[in-house]
């Protein structure tokens, strides 16, 4: 990931967003992790509902770290 997408506090839904979680190191996953979390909160607040895609990457998300926690 590069350093101006981990300087970022929010990863909007038109922000790029890796497309094989797998491959991202644990680190740059929980910078991406917190990104999206402050996002979709930041959409709640402004707009009474998650945007779909920021919906949809915090599962990916949630999958990730779950499958990261059986190996």
């Amino acid at each position: 990931m590069a350093d101006s997408m981990i300087d970022k506090l929010h990863l909007t839904p038109d922000d790029a967003f890796p497309e094989d979680l797998e491959k991202v190191p644990d680190h740059e996953l929980q910078v991406l992790d917190s990104q999206v979390q402050r996002q979709l909160d930041h959409e709640v607040v402004t707009n009474g509902e998650p945007n779909p895609e920021t919906e949809f990457r915090h599962y990916e998300l949630d999958e990730e770290f779950n499958d990261r926690d059986k190996r």
